[in-house]
Formats: C-alpha cells, structure tokens, sequence
C-alpha cells in the first residue's frame, strides 16, 4: 500500500474519525433541543446514550492508540455501541411509520419511568414505545432524525469494523 493511504487508515486516525461522528452527532442533537425546541423522546435519549458509548470507546482508541488485541477489543466495544444505536434506530423508524391508529398511548417520561420502575421493565415501556416516539417532528431534505441517526450509526459501525478486522500493521 503506498505510505500515503496507510496513513489514512491508521488506527488513530480511524479512531479520530469515529470520535468526529459522535461529537458532530451529538452537536446537531443538543442544537435541535436546546435552539429549536425538540424534546428528544425516550428512544432519542437511548440512541444519544449508544452515541456517547461509542465514542468513549472511539476516543479511548485514540488517546491510547493500542495495538493487537487491544485495538480490536476497543473497536469491538464501539462496535457494541454502534450496533445498540441500530437497533433502537431501526426501531423508532418503525414506530413512526405506523399508522395513527397502531401508534401506542403516550406513556410517562423517562424520568418518571426511571424513578418509579425497575430498570428491566422501564428498558421494555422505552423499546415499546410510546406515543411521542412515533411523532415526526423534523425532517432534513424529507429524512426524519431516527433515519439520519440510522445512518450516523452505520457509519461508526463501518469504521470500528475497519478498525476490528483490519490486519495489524507492522511496528
């Protein structure tokens, strides 16, 4: 490979890559709450904390830049995260495209649900859903914000699996 594209994908630089995504993803999250008014839903606030685990593992791969198994095991933790993030992703997608009358009730919010029920059976009522989660109260250029999250995640996915798979260079 000419040294010119090794550098490109070298484990700090894909580490520092994935870590962008996250900050850059969790900027556009707070600007939509805090300067636009969108509360974020239960799910929006499982997906920001699957952001935020990868890229502690992102960042951890970074500041330590390890090698071998190491390297891998840190990917495959951002890995973790980034597929978590899918999931709940894929799921609120589905759930807003429902229709009104399948959508489930509103139900309390998380810190009520948090205070008052066991973690299990709060993590159930989060992934069931609730009203509020299937609203759709912003769009990008007609692609909701579970979809561009969708893609935020299949985004880390693909760079800790780079970083997961990828042979160890020589030192």
């Amino acid at each position: 490979m000419p040294p010119a594209l090794v550098s490109l994908t070298s484990s700090r630089l894909i580490n520092a890559y994935g870590l962008l995504v996250c900050i850059v993803a969790m900027a556009a999250a707070l600007y939509l709450q805090h300067y636009q008014g969108l509360d974020p839903c239960p799910l929006c606030i499982f997906q920001r904390i699957a952001v935020i685990a990868a890229g502690l593992f992102f960042l951890i791969g970074l500041v330590f830049n390890p090698a071998g198994l190491w390297r891998r095991l840190w990917a495959l933790l951002a890995l973790a995260g980034s597929a978590s993030g899918i999931g709940l992703a894929v799921r609120h997608i589905w759930l807003q495209g429902l229709p009104p009358e399948q959508v489930p009730a509103c139900g309390p919010g998380l810190g009520y649900m948090f205070d008052v029920f066991p973690f299990m059976e709060m993590l159930d009522m989060v992934l069931n859903g609730s009203g509020e989660c299937a609203e759709i109260d912003w769009t990008l250029w007609g692609i909701t914000l579970p979809q561009l999250a969708l893609a935020t995640f299949a985004a880390l996915a693909a760079l800790a699996l780079v970083q997961l798979l990828r042979p160890q260079p020589a030192r």
